[in-house]
């Protein structure tokens, strides 16, 4: 007797669904991806017009050079650190509610230095601290 053998269908896979699950994820990603954009500040330095402020016999005077040296009253200080600027601050000051403090500030000074003289003025009591600005080119008064 003799059979007949069944015939073998050929085994195939169909990729297209595999095809359509991969786009449908990119996608996906593609929509749930937050991008972040970095910008950039542009800074100017500040400038002031109008009169200049009469002078003031007893004020504190601290200039703050490039390299983050210390000017107070225009007598460099030895040490560049908190613990000299405050005691000359401390032997400067009379009245530190009314004695005004004005930071001069180069445009190349850290900021780290600027922001430690007004942390020691603003320790030891003082009120009355500025910061002094230049007058725009080409205006005058």
């Amino acid at each position: 007797m003799k059979f007949r053998r069944q015939r073998q269908d050929e085994v195939a896979v169909n990729l297209t669904p595999l095809i359509d699950v991969v786009f449908l994820l990119l996608i996906f990603f593609m929509v749930s991806t937050t991008f972040t954009r970095e910008t950039r500040l542009a800074v100017t330095l500040p400038e002031a017009s109008g009169m200049p402020q009469a002078e003031m016999p007893e004020r504190v005077e601290v200039v703050i050079g490039p390299g983050g040296d210390y000017l107070v009253n225009g007598e460099q200080l030895v040490r560049n650190d908190a613990d000299t600027l405050r005691s000359v601050l401390m032997r400067l000051s009379v009245d530190t509610a009314r004695t005004p403090v004005m930071i001069t500030a180069d445009a190349n000074t850290s900021h780290q230095s600027v922001v430690r003289v007004m942390d020691v003025a603003g320790q030891l009591g003082f009120v009355n601290v500025s910061i002094t600005t230049r007058e725009p080119a080409g205006e005058s008064p």
